[in-house]
């Protein structure tokens, strides 16, 4: 690999600062832990800053941090304008974000707002007040089916399996889209706005720079006297006319929160985590709405290059459709880490041929097989990675992605946490195998994350991954990271992309601004550079002949 050399003045000067940026999400459990409980947390955020300065991200994503009984990983929230007392206190992420400022990193927090979890005052005083009281209006309860009422009001399922709904002492039943613990609110409620915006001013106030919004297409409701069954909501289009999903009037709340970003200068920014039809994503990525929206097409790519060019030029294309600059997303929170999901020798399965569970956008591994090709998962990523960065538009990065980190298999069943599991035994195996707690150093009982056994096991094999290790290693993956983000920051001047071709199927090869132009092979059979200038790849470039499964960023000779 070249060094990163021949570079060019910073990226436009008056453009927003995450119309490119490089955002990286920070799992605040599963970073660092200061204080030795097994728990990382917003010291430990601070502790680390310097790796994230080396690393040259433009800013920091943090998951929730708030008060929860961690039914869901935080995304179950008891208070919104507080910080879980395991996590820290509010003067700790104030020191965190000063911190963080302090080294030109932005700060973008997580906002939850389609559900409370159950430990929230409001829901614990809705159960209290009883039918037809006001602090019920705040969520969506209903009467049972039945003669009685004892059998839920539909037959929908939760998105982590089993009824949507659950019922209370007093035999009405509560919507939860998500956990059990995550009872969906009521966004006709007038109250429930207000103290979201309460919530967004709260954090703006305290040096927030933007949110990423939480399943951004929920929210609204229209649920009518007779709600249809399982087999009718699955019939209906989600066209902005859905009862329960991607309802047009959500558009209604993002331009009253879109008001509020706007106050402040510069303005709050937001990303819309929305899990919609592609052509609907700019009505979230709109100026007047959140300003911009995760595109997950890339996530959900195999590695092959006409899936990339197909989902790079569609999303683009939605990009100037709404005025925004795209994102680019391989691996967050939620899904299986790309080097293990590139390493499967056959989407779908593992290496001794058993399927695996489709979750969400990707697949889960169902058991505690390796996959089959490790070594060619990692090459794989790395070349995904250099293409991506190289993309007009937003990077977002997950923690422990810098350090190659492969999905971790090997939690044994009563060490798991993620809902998804408990509620899909033997079928799920949940996420908890993305979400382990980083490695630091080589040694150590949680291999530098703490000074005590970490909450999610980690296994030997994670030593080998530790930051102090690669950072040592000038051909580590994490180098890697650090030039290609380095050079991106000195390259980018615009948001142009001409496609090049190539006379093969196999390789991708596309022009940016300024002369310079991006080379990957889908295939194993190498690509002659013919004579290009290698500024930066991800595998050695003998002769000039770019290897398979690999990414160059050239200069044309």
């Amino acid at each position: 690999m070249s060094s990163v050399e021949h570079v060019t003045p910073a990226v436009t000067e008056d453009a927003p600062w995450w119309r490119q940026a490089v955002v990286y999400q920070v799992y605040p459990r599963a970073f660092a832990d200061s204080n030795g409980d097994g728990i990382g947390d917003l010291r430990g955020v601070t502790s680390r800053i310097e790796h994230l300065a080396r690393l040259g991200v433009d800013a920091v994503w943090l998951s929730p941090f708030y008060p929860s009984p961690l039914e869901d990983g935080g995304y179950d929230v008891a208070d919104y304008r507080d910080v879980d007392p395991r996590l820290g206190t509010l003067t700790d992420f104030d020191e965190m974000v000063g911190a963080l400022h302090a080294h030109g990193i932005k700060v973008v927090v997580d906002i939850v707002p389609n559900h409370t979890s159950a430990a929230h005052p409001w829901f614990v005083e809705a159960l209290a007040a009883g039918r037809g009281s006001a602090a019920r209006e705040r969520y969506i309860f209903r009467e049972g089916s039945g003669v009685d009422g004892s059998q839920p009001p539909t037959d929908w399922e939760s998105h982590f399996g089993g009824s949507a709904w659950e019922r209370v002492a007093d035999g009405q039943w509560y919507l939860h889209n998500f956990a059990v613990g995550q009872p969906d609110l009521n966004w006709h409620s007038e109250e429930v706005r207000a103290d979201f915006i309460e919530t967004i001013r709260f954090w703006s106030d305290r040096g927030a720079d933007g949110f990423r919004v939480d399943v951004a297409h929920y929210l609204t409701k229209d649920l009518g006297e007779v709600l249809p069954s399982k087999a009718e909501l699955e019939a209906l289009p989600w066209d902005g006319t859905h009862p329960l999903a991607d309802r047009d009037d959500v558009h209604e709340v993002y331009a009253t929160w879109r008001a509020v970003f706007d106050e402040y200068d510069p303005p709050r920014t937001a990303v819309a985590e929305a899990w919609v039809d592609a052509d609907r994503l700019p009505l979230y990525a709109s100026a007047e709405g959140l300003g911009q929206a995760f595109n997950f097409d890339l996530l959900e790519a195999d590695f092959d290059a006409t899936q990339f060019r197909d989902v790079v030029t569609h999303n683009l294309d939605l990009a100037a459709r709404s005025g925004s600059s795209s994102t680019w997303v391989l691996s967050n929170h939620d899904v299986v880490r790309h080097p293990t999901r590139y390493g499967l020798a056959v989407p779908g399965r593992t290496d001794d041929g058993r399927p695996l569970v489709k979750h969400g956008a990707t697949w889960l591994l169902s058991g505690g097989t390796e996959p089959l090709d490790r070594e060619g998962g990692a090459r794989r990523a790395r070349a995904a990675t250099l293409f991506a960065l190289a993309l007009p538009g937003s990077m977002y990065l997950y923690q422990g992605e810098e350090l190659g980190l492969h999905e971790v298999v090997e939690i044994p069943d009563d060490r798991r946490e993620d809902p998804t599991f408990f509620r899909n035994p033997g079928v799920d195996v949940g996420r908890d195998g993305c979400r382990v707690p980083l490695p630091w150093t080589p040694d150590g009982p949680s291999l530098g994350f703490g000074s005590g056994p970490a909450g999610l096991p980690q296994p030997g094999w994670m030593a080998d991954y530790a930051v102090s290790r690669l950072e040592e290693d000038p051909t580590s993956i994490l180098h890697l990271y650090q030039d290609a983000i380095a050079l991106r920051r000195r390259l980018l001047r615009g948001e142009e992309l001409t496609w090049r071709a190539t006379g093969r199927d196999d390789v991708v090869r596309f022009a940016r601004h300024e002369g310079w132009e991006v080379v990957t092979t889908f295939g194993r059979e190498g690509y002659d550079l013919d004579g290009a200038e290698v500024l930066l790849s991800s595998m050695p470039v003998p002769d000039g002949v770019l290897p398979g499964e690999a990414t160059a960023w050239v200069r044309p000779s």
